[in-house]
C-alpha cells in the first residue's frame, strides 16, 4: 500500500542510477569512480521515447488515483460522525500513508530510475530513502491491528473495544516503531556529485552483507510477519462467521449483524490480498538481485524494476476502489464527494446511510440464549408441582429458586460460548455496516 524506494528499500537512489554504465541496487557501497569521462558516458538503460511516455502515463495514473482517492476516503470518515469507528480510524491512517507515498515518493523515484540523475538535493535524498519504509510499515500494521480488532470483536465481543484514546496511542506507536525501523536508511543516505550527474544512495558501513541483512529484516517485519498474523486471524474469523448459523436463532437482528460482519471482514480480506499480491514481485526482485548481483548488469533489469515498482505502487490506489465497491457507506460517501458530476445522483438513502446512527441495546442478547433459558425454567418447574400440597411447595420453594438461579446461570454461560460473536453491548451496528 505504500511505496518503498527503488531497489532494496533504500530509495530511488542507486537502484535507478547505473554505476559505471551498470544497474546497481540500492544500498551499495560508495560509488566507484566512473570508468570513462562524463563526456563519453552513455546509459545502457536508456529507453525510447514511446516507452518513457507509456511508463509516465502508468505512473501518473497511480499517483492521481492514489492521492485523490485516499484523500476522499479520509474526508468521508472524518466529515461524517457515523463513519468514525475504531476500524475506520485505522483506515484513515492507512489512507494517509498511501496518499503520502504516492505524492512524495512515487514520481520522484520514477524520474530517478529513468534519468539516473538525482535532482532533488541531499535532504530529499534522505527523506526518499527513509519515508517509504516508514509509510509501508504504518500501512501494513494498520491492517494488522484491524484484523486483530475484528478478531476480538467477533470471537470475544464481551470485552470492551478500543477507546478513542487507546486508538490514538496504537496509531502513534505504529509510527514510532516505523521511524525506528527506517532510521538506518536516513542515517546512511548520501548524495554523490560525479562528473555529469549526481547520485543518491545508501552507504552501509558493514558492506553488502549488512545491507542484505537489513533488507531481509525489513521484508520480514513489513511483509511476512503481518501477513502471517492477518492470515491466522482472518481464517479463524472466517470459520466463525461462515462455519454455520446458531441453531434456533432466526431473529432479524442476528441475521443483520451476521451479514454486516461478513461484509466488513470480506472487504478487509480483499484489501490484504491486494497488498500481498502487489508487493510480492517487488520483494522477490530485491531478494534475487541481492543474491545474484550480476543480474543488476542485465540489459532489461530496469524494465523489470519499473514493472515491479509500478505494481507495488499501484497498491496505493486500489483501497478506495475496494471500499467503494464493497461498502455501502463508503459508496454513499463517494457519491457525495462526486455529486458535482452530472451522472452522479445522491439519493435519500445515500444521505441516510451517512447520517443515521443506530446502536444496539446495552443489554441485547441472542434469542437463542433466551430460548435456552426458558427451556431451563420449564425443566426446573415440573408440571406435577401443581398437584403438590401447599406445605410441600413451601418446603421445595427455596431449593427450586436455587436450582432456577443455578441452572439459568449455567444455561447462560453455556450459550454464551455459542452465540457470543453475534451481539456485544460494546459494539454499535455502525461498526459492521
Amino acid at each position: 500500500m505504500t511505496s518503498i524506494p527503488a531497489a532494496n528499500w533504500s530509495g530511488a537512489a542507486e537502484a535507478a542510477a547505473p554505476w559505471n554504465e551498470t544497474w546497481s541496487p540500492n544500498g551499495s557501497l560508495s560509488p566507484p569512480p566512473p570508468r570513462a569521462p562524463a563526456a563519453n558516458f552513455s546509459n545502457q538503460f536508456a529507453q525510447p521515447a514511446w516507452s518513457i511516455a507509456l511508463w509516465s502515463l502508468a505512473y501518473g495514473v497511480v499517483v492521481a488515483v492514489a492521492v485523490f482517492g485516499n484523500l476522499v476516503v479520509i474526508w468521508i470518515i472524518l466529515a461524517h460522525k457515523r463513519m468514525r469507528t475504531v476500524t475506520n480510524y485505522f483506515l484513515v491512517n492507512l489512507a494517509f500513508s498511501d496518499a503520502s507515498v504516492a505524492a512524495f515518493n512515487t514520481l520522484v523515484n520514477f524520474i530517478y530510475a529513468l534519468h539516473g540523475q538525482w535532482y532533488f538535493g541531499d535532504a530529499y535524498c534522505r527523506f526518499q530513502n527513509f519515508f517509504p519504509i516508514t509509510a509501508v510499515f504504518a500501512s501494513i500494521y494498520s491492517m494488522t491491528v484491524i484484523a486483530v480488532d475484528r478478531y476480538m470483536a467477533i470471537i470475544d465481543p464481551l470485552k470492551p473495544r478500543l477507546s478513542a484514546t487507546a486508538t490514538k496511542v496504537v496509531i502513534a506507536s505504529i509510527w514510532i516503531l516505523a521511524f525506528l525501523l527506517a532510521f538506518p536508511q536516513c542515517l546512511f543516505s548520501k548524495t554523490k556529485v560525479m562528473p555529469g550527474r549526481t547520485l543518491c544512495y545508501v552507504f552501509w558501513p558493514g558492506g553488502m552483507k549488512q545491507r542484505f541483512t537489513y533488507h531481509v529484516i525489513v521484508i520480514a517485519l513489513v511483509y511476512c510477519f503481518p501477513l502471517l498474523v492477518m492470515g491466522i486471524t482472518y481464517t479463524i474469523v472466517g470459520i466463525t462467521l461462515w462455519g454455520g448459523e446458531i441453531p434456533g436463532d432466526t431473529s432479524d437482528k442476528y441475521h443483520e449483524q451476521l451479514k454486516a460482519k461478513r461484509k466488513v471482514v470480506k472487504m478487509m480480506i480483499v484489501v490484504v490480498l491486494t497488498f500481498a499480491v502487489c508487493w510480492l514481485p517487488y520483494h522477490i526482485y530485491f531478494i534475487v538481485t541481492g543474491i545474484y548481483e550480476n543480474l543488476n548488469r542485465w540489459k532489461y533489469i530496469q524494465q523489470i524494476y519499473l514493472a515491479t515498482f509500478w505494481l507495488a505502487m499501484s497498491s496505493t490506489m486500489y483501497n478506495p476502489i475496494i471500499y467503494c465497491c464493497l461498502n455501502k457507506r463508503f459508496r454513499a460517501g463517494f457519491k457525495r464527494a462526486f455529486q458535482w458530476c452530472p451522472f452522479i445522483e445522491v439519493s435519500t438513502y445515500d444521505e441516510l446511510e451517512l447520517k443515521t446512527t443506530r446502536f444496539n441495546p446495552t443489554r441485547q442478547s441472542s434469542l437463542y440464549t433466551v430460548s435456552r433459558m426458558e427451556t431451563s425454567m420449564s425443566i426446573v418447574f415440573d408440571h406435577n408441582d401443581g398437584e403438590s400440597t401447599k406445605s410441600t411447595r413451601k418446603k421445595r420453594a427455596p431449593s427450586q429458586e436455587a436450582n432456577l438461579n443455578g441452572c439459568s446461570r449455567r444455561s447462560s454461560k453455556a450459550t454464551s460460548t455459542v452465540s457470543s460473536y453475534i451481539n456485544s453491548p460494546y459494539t454499535s451496528v455502525d461498526e459492521y455496516s
